[in-house]
């Protein structure tokens, strides 16, 4: 017979909407045997032009309630969230696992020809001190091009249709990075990857896409294995998908994005923390 799960072996994904559905799909593909719960706080999004304070208290409302159901480890899905509230998490929670996420600038300034990279985010993460850090541990000597891109987010949110205009709203974004010679395009929002397609069209083989959900979701199964709830095999893992906004548009949103049908569940934290 197959291992059973226990019951602590879950893992929960936040994030301000649905680009953290990017992360989730790697978790999903490296670590098919766990169950998720995945909490998109659309209620409150753009994360983006929010003061560093009142994100870290949405994700620490978000947290409290992931792991009220039981994770295992919590995965901060979002850059804007990461870069807000990864160390106070982790201070609050300190028998927890808390894995964030950040720009991967250190690959885009490895592998750079041009010693120019592009970076394309929201205003919460180039705000934030993770932010500086990365460029200061990992692109001393390289030309970081920072390009806050909200409109990509609402893009992702609205399913990242293949339309002339929004074809022409990418090129406004990322031209302006192909002219300046990055060669690498650092994708450091989680709702990018969604978006990933239309970007390509417009860099059309000048510049590489560097996306950091991968290697997220490998530190996801290298804390899990240390804590001894690695190699699991369950057939037909449980996910869970909660929204603080539509239920029934985030459903049909993940239908189009992921190609997968789910129904998700309005959790209003504000409200109710079940």
């Amino acid at each position: 017979m197959p291992e059973t799960i226990p019951a602590q072996a879950m893992i929960g994904v936040l994030d301000s909407g649905v680009g953290g559905l990017s992360v989730l799909r790697e978790i999903h593909d490296q670590l098919p045997g766990y169950p998720t719960i995945y909490y998109a706080d659309q209620a409150h999004l753009p994360y983006g032009p929010r003061p560093q304070a009142e994100i870290r208290r949405f994700v620490e409302q978000i947290a409290d309630f992931l792991i009220a159901q039981g994770v295992t480890v919590v995965v901060i899905a979002c850059h804007a969230a990461s870069a807000a509230g990864l160390h106070y998490l982790r201070a609050r929670h300190p028998d927890i696992p808390i894995v964030g996420i950040e720009p991967a600038v250190k690959p885009a300034a490895e592998r750079t020809q041009t010693g120019v990279i592009g970076v394309l985010t929201t205003q919460a993460t180039a705000d934030g001190s993770l932010y500086r850090r990365v460029i200061e541990r990992f692109a001393t000597n390289t030309r970081v091009i920072t390009q806050v891109s909200p409109a990509l987010v609402t893009l992702a949110e609205a399913g990242a249709p293949q339309t002339p205009e929004s074809r022409a709203l990418v090129a406004g974004e990322v031209e302006p990075l192909l002219a300046a010679g990055a060669d690498q395009i650092v994708l450091a929002c989680t709702h990018f990857p969604f978006v990933a397609p239309l970007i390509r069209d417009v860099v059309d083989g000048r510049a590489a896409l560097v996306d950091p959900s991968t290697a997220v979701a490998r530190q996801v199964g290298r804390v899990l294995a240390v804590r001894g709830d690695g190699a699991l095999t369950a057939t037909h893992p449980a996910h869970r998908y909660c929204t603080s906004g539509d239920p029934a548009a985030f459903s049909a949103t993940i239908a189009r994005l992921c190609g997968v049908r789910v129904t998700a569940e309005q959790c209003r934290l504000d409200q109710t923390t079940a």
